[in-house]
């Protein structure tokens, strides 16, 4: 989300917000403090958000990481083994003539 929609849409919550606080209580003073800790719960959440977002991005990283890996395993497995069970050196023949 970009920072400029968000600000938006803050704003707009706020607005919203602290025109009813308004009519509710009739009160400027009661509005303003109650529309600032709406304002500090809103960023608290967003903040969480994007926390919430980092830590699941990361243990989406740690999972692809973990099958690619497995998939390199599987795929060293598959090799042509040589004797007694050794990979095959394919930079050298695996006979010699004479």
């Amino acid at each position: 989300m970009s920072f400029l929609l968000f600000l938006r849409g803050l704003v707009g919550m706020l607005l919203v917000f602290a025109i009813t606080t308004y009519v509710v209580t009739q009160s400027l003073w009661t509005t303003f403090i109650q529309t600032v800790i709406c304002a500090v719960l809103a960023q608290i959440g967003y903040f969480a958000a994007v926390l919430f977002l980092v830590w699941r991005s990361a243990d989406t990283r740690k999972i692809e990481d973990s099958s690619a890996k497995n998939e390199r395993a599987r795929l060293a497995d598959q090799r042509p083994a040589g004797r007694k069970g050794q990979p095959v050196d394919r930079r050298r023949p695996a006979f010699r003539r004479p």
